[in-house]
């Protein structure tokens, strides 16, 4: 992204999975973060992708998301998602000057392209982030894990 030499006013991640990476960048670059939630890997331990639910707001440290902005995501996997959200930012926030998207890994089978991606994934893998451990945990596992 930096090489490219374009410059962005915000980062706009999608949570769950941009958080980490949107996080980083909005350090990197010095760049306010905003968040929008979406969820469609519900079944199967968060394996399966399912019906898309795309948040109504998204929270933003500066009253509104404009200018330009960067979407940040952790993986375009079947791009379902990404394409979705950038359709609903293009027509519907028109104070958004330019919009691009930024992943650290695409899928083959990803319909959706990303302006900026790190890793692609030409077999279409399984990612394991490792937060992922935190799905099959209770509190009180949690607990009983750091007991000394």
């Amino acid at each position: 992204m930096h090489a490219s030499g374009w410059e962005f006013d915000q980062i706009l991640c999608l949570a769950r999975g941009g958080m980490r990476p949107g996080d980083i960048l909005s350090r990197v670059f010095k760049k306010p973060l905003a968040i929008i939630s979406t969820s469609s890997y519900k079944a199967d331990l968060g394996r399966t992708q399912g019906h898309l639910d795309i948040a109504r707001y998204i929270t933003t440290p500066l009253g509104e998301i404009a200018g330009r902005v960067l979407l940040v995501d952790d993986l375009a996997d079947s791009g379902y998602t990404l394409d979705s959200v950038m359709q609903l930012l293009r027509s519907g926030y028109p104070a958004i000057t330019e919009l691009r998207s930024a992943v650290i890994w695409t899928k083959a089978k990803s319909t959706f392209v990303a302006d900026y991606s790190v890793e692609p994934l030409p077999t279409n893998p399984w990612i394991h982030q490792p937060f992922e451990n935190y799905d099959r945990l209770s509190p009180e596992q949690l607990l009983a894990k750091w007991k000394i």
